[in-house]
């Protein structure tokens, strides 16, 4: 048993490339745009497809042309959709990107369908989640349903990994159900209230999660690169010296989150699953779009 079951959204990718990201109240000219396939679950099942994972998608989308994309793209990657929902009542989620000439972004995302998703949702995927080695989600799903969802994948022996993006309050007794605990710099210090800036902060705020019950705490530190902490071990690795330009590191955390749902299914140590993560992070921000970033199993082999 390696099969992934990953829980979260999909939408259609709105971008928008320019010199800059625009203030509030103002315009600026753009010089690209394209339209694609994302939302943070769907990236993951993409990533984690793309380099050789056995991948089940538990999702909501509507009847509609977006939809139609989602499914185009899940049956080119081999992402199994037998859990994928389709309300032809409720439009597919869309999500507008703003992007700048350093790669750089903001996003504000409208779930859609996704929005919609239920612990009656999850219940009918049961089998599909008892069946998982590693159970993903993220924190663009309705909270109560995702927490369910997490519940459920612990008492069914899943490895869960939960990516906290776009960061949102998490109870406290919630913080048990996760074996690995995915942030940010800037998700980190949401839900601790306080800034992480030096190496020590970065190592205080990492005890302060295993102090919540988390059982392995990554924080993604972009440029500079991961911290990984559990009660055994701690250390930092760096980020991957790039042989190409950063283009856009929309994907980027999603590339790492699928990447390692693979690595940790194939039954890599963790310091090694971290490793093979955070190079398939890497290589993806040297492509254009999200889902259209995530790397090959062959592409990663080569680089």
């Amino acid at each position: 048993m390696s099969s992934i079951c990953i829980f979260g959204v999909f939408v259609a990718d709105l971008c928008f490339f320019g010199n800059k990201i625009p203030e509030r109240g103002e315009t600026v000219l753009g010089n690209n745009h394209l339209v694609g396939p994302g939302g943070k679950g769907s990236n993951q099942a993409i990533a984690a497809a793309r380099l050789n994972g056995e991948v089940y998608f538990i999702t909501k989308v509507g009847k509609d042309t977006h939809a139609d994309m989602a499914f185009s793209l899940y049956k080119e990657a081999g992402v199994n959709t037998r859990n994928v929902i389709q309300d032809p009542s409720i439009s597919t989620g869309v999500a507008g990107i703003m992007i700048d000439e350093n790669g750089h972004n903001a996003i504000n995302i409208v779930a859609g369908a996704a929005a919609h998703l239920k612990n009656e949702d999850i219940d009918k995927s049961l089998d599909t989640i008892k069946d998982s080695k590693i159970f993903l989600t993220q924190m663009e799903t309705p909270d109560l349903t995702t927490m369910y969802a997490l519940k459920k994948a612990k008492e069914n022996n899943c490895l869960t990994i939960l990516n906290p993006a776009p960061a949102r309050k998490i109870q406290k007794e919630d913080f048990v159900l996760l074996d690995f605990f995915t942030p940010n710099e800037t998700e980190a210090e949401f839900y601790l209230n306080k800034k992480i800036e030096t190496d020590k902060d970065i190592k205080d705020a990492a005890k302060e999660f295993l102090n919540m019950g988390v059982k392995n705490i990554i924080i993604t530190l972009g440029a500079k690169g991961i911290y990984f902490e559990n009660k055994d071990e701690s250390y930092f690795i760096e980020a991957l010296k790039l042989k190409d330009d950063v283009i856009d590191t929309t994907g980027a955390g999603d590339a790492f989150n699928g990447a390692l749902a693979v690595a940790l299914a194939k039954g890599s140590s963790y310091k090694s699953a971290i490793i093979f993560a955070n190079k398939v992070g890497g290589i993806s921000t040297t492509k254009l779009g999200a889902a259209n970033s995530m790397p090959t199993l062959k592409e990663v082999d080569d680089y």
